[in-house]
């Protein structure tokens, strides 16, 4: 028993810059889960199509469950399963934090005051599948069944009629279950930090060649916190002379147009805010590059994860001091098309730059309550400012219906293009009914 948990141990000590196909990576997070037990929770949130395990490890004072106050971060990387270089890293990071915690004491309190998720891989199927590694592009790119899981979420701008893969469909579950604030997946093949929206329509601005959400200038934020802190994604320069990113960074859809992707339906389904990092030119280096590739990005991904502490957060209460789930929690003019709620405790995480804000809690029913906070720059202490709201005349658990999941831009454009005809119909139908009244 004792050599098993050594060689437990020792396997969570020697991480060695390779690639880790599937028995490595399983061998390796049990190995760090049994040698920090209080630290981490390792499960399973799904298989893949081939049956394989979809691994997530939980970092965090609190592993095992979320605690009030304490805000769920997530990284997830390899969907592409040719794209390999954030898969290793991932692990890399794991081995960083584990080993610094009690040590270090800025990693210490990040760890004490957020729950940070890892998934090495969300395609373990398509990263097997990919047996010569290609700098550009292999079938590894998709899943078993062929599928591009990037292009399979629910779109907010169109019926992509995707057949939801298990994949897709494990993480869906997984961001309904957690209350993630703050998100970043991982791909390769180019040199950037890209942003939401990646679809988009002329209610969001696209016929500028930009689809802007109501909170830009966090996500602009976000994705400069990364690359100002990479070795040399802030420089802009892109994997070839015809791509420059002016600091590293870019809206997804003034990149390119794609439907269906993850860090859209995190952001208007999941009220978690999510950017894709592309880390590496070659999508598939040789595992040589690991260490620098490592080097590179180590700062970047922990100055990103302190950004969960940016805004604003608190509990809606009832009159006898009860959390009221499914109050609707939002800053004045930045109103989100599906509207942000209070998760099970009553809390809300809002993730907000420093000035001031109105900040409108609306329990359904009831009058709404303002409050005007002012947000400093608080992912130092982390931990956002805390503002609570009390309901004194509520003592019902509201329930909301959820969010549909078809296309809530198609109906805000059509809404907008059809204000003028609306109007005419109305007056129409009223000297109708005074005719046959």
């Amino acid at each position: 028993e004792v050599v098993g948990i050594l060689c437990l141990i020792s396997v969570a000590a020697s991480l060695d810059f390779k690639y880790h196909h599937a028995e490595e990576l399983e061998a390796y997070l049990k190995g760090v889960h049994a040698a920090y037990p209080s630290l981490t929770h390792l499960h399973s949130i799904g298989r893949s199509v081939e049956g394989r395990n979809l691994w997530v490890l939980v970092l965090g004072r609190f592993p095992t469950h979320h605690k009030i106050g304490i805000p769920e971060f997530k990284y997830v990387a390899n969907m592409h399963g040719d794209e390999t270089v954030g898969r290793e890293i991932l692990l890399h990071l794991i081995d960083f934090l584990v080993t610094s915690y009690g040590r270090d004491p800025v990693i210490t309190q990040l760890l004490n005051n957020t729950r940070i998720h890892i998934m090495p891989t969300m395609n373990p199927d398509g990263f097997e599948a990919t047996k010569v590694p290609d700098c550009y592009y292999s079938r590894g790119r998709y899943n078993k069944n062929g599928e591009d899981l990037n292009r399979n979420f629910p779109d907010a701008f169109e019926n992509n009629n995707a057949s939801i893969q298990p994949e897709t469909q494990a993480v869906m579950n997984w961001i309904k279950n957690e209350t993630f604030v703050l998100s970043a997946n991982l791909h390769g093949g180019a040199l950037v930090a890209s942003y939401t929206f990646d679809n988009g329509n002329s209610v969001t601005g696209s016929l500028n060649g930009y689809s802007r959400s109501p909170d830009d200038d966090v996500f602009i934020h976000l994705a400069k916190t990364y690359s100002l802190n990479h070795a040399s994604m802030y420089k802009g320069t892109g994997c070839d002379n015809r791509q420059t990113f002016p600091e590293g960074i870019t809206n997804g859809y003034s990149w390119y147009q794609l439907e269906g992707g993850m860090q859209d339906y995190n952001y208007i389904w999941g009220q978690c805010f999510e950017i894709t990092l592309e880390l590496s030119c070659c999508k598939y280096p040789p595992a040589d590059q690991l260490e620098e590739f490592w080097n590179d990005n180590k700062v970047a991904l922990i100055e990103y994860i302190k950004q969960v502490h940016l805004g604003v957060k608190g509990q809606v209460t009832d009159k006898n001091g009860n959390p009221i789930p499914n109050a609707i929690v939002e800053a004045k003019g930045r109103p989100h098309v599906c509207p942000y709620r209070t998760n099970e405790h009553g809390e809300y995480f809002l993730l907000l730059l420093p000035g001031t804000y109105v900040i409108n809690a609306t329990v359904p029913g009831f009058k709404s309550m303002l409050k005007t906070v002012e947000i400093h720059n608080s992912t130092g202490n982390f931990s956002a400012l805390k503002q609570d709201f009390s309901f004194s005349e509520v003592s019902v658990r509201s329930r909301a219906p959820s969010c549909p999941t078809s296309p809530l831009y198609q109906e805000l454009e059509r809404a907008s293009a059809a204000v003028k005809p609306t109007l005419h119909l109305l007056v129409l139908m009223t000297v109708l009914l005074v005719i046959f009244k």
